[in-house]
């Protein structure tokens, strides 16, 4: 069932916009610099441990099983803290995103520092710690019960947009927020490659802030009307 949110609906939106946006510049890390892999969208990890069946893939599977494990482990988490939490949404949330920020902020100062190199198993550190981040977070964007905006897979956002196009036959209902969220994303996918060029670890930084902010929409927004 879904969780009513304890802000407007536009505040809403804002929130898990912002969370799609630090998927991007994430999911660009971890591929780009990371050993192509996902850290934030596993239908492209389970691909990838599929290619392990095929000889001389050049798939990274340790890199892929780390992320797949780690984001379970992340839902998991997400759900104790659904669980335990809800029933003060606006407690649960601060919490939940609270957690992800600290959990951000650590690895990209560990990974700027050089503690955590960008190989080998400082590779493996950032991938575990970025998936079980984002598997959290997806555990937490699925109770409002906004199907295009999970903040991590865009598959069924853009089924929507075909779907219920008028070229479909449809009305177009709920086109611009589908639009509006493929795009963000590609957003922070462009933004985070073209970071990652000259600098990694500010990325994961920058991702941690959009992730405080939409905890700030969701602690300080206005409620709902009645």
């Amino acid at each position: 069932m879904a969780v009513e949110s304890p802000v407007s609906q536009r505040a809403t939106v804002t929130a898990l916009l912002l969370l799609t946006f630090a998927t991007g510049l994430v999911d660009a890390v971890s591929v780009l610099v990371l050993g192509h892999v996902f850290v934030a969208n596993m239908t492209g990890n389970v691909i990838f441990l599929g290619f392990w069946f095929v000889p001389h893939s050049g798939v990274d599977m340790t890199a892929a099983v780390v992320a797949f494990a780690s984001f379970v482990a992340g839902t998991v988490l997400g759900g104790r803290f659904a669980r335990h939490l809800d029933t003060e949404v606006r407690r649960w949330l601060g919490v939940a995103l609270g957690a992800e920020v600290v959990m951000l902020g650590a690895l990209a100062i560990l990974a700027g520092s050089g503690v955590l190199a960008y190989d080998d198993g400082g590779k493996l550190v950032l991938i575990a710690g970025l998936a079980v981040t984002f598997g959290a977070q997806n555990a937490t964007a699925r109770q409002f019960g906004i199907q295009e905006l999970s903040t991590t897979v865009l598959t069924s956002t853009i089924v929507g947009i075909g779907f219920d196009s008028r070229l479909a036959g449809g009305t177009g209902q709920r086109e611009k927020l589908r639009y509006g969220v493929v795009a963000t994303m590609l957003g922070g996918a462009v933004l985070g490659a073209t970071m990652t060029r000259f600098v990694v670890a500010p990325v994961i930084g920058l991702a941690a802030i959009a992730v405080a902010a939409s905890a700030a929409v969701f602690w300080f927004g206005p409620a709902p009307a009645d």
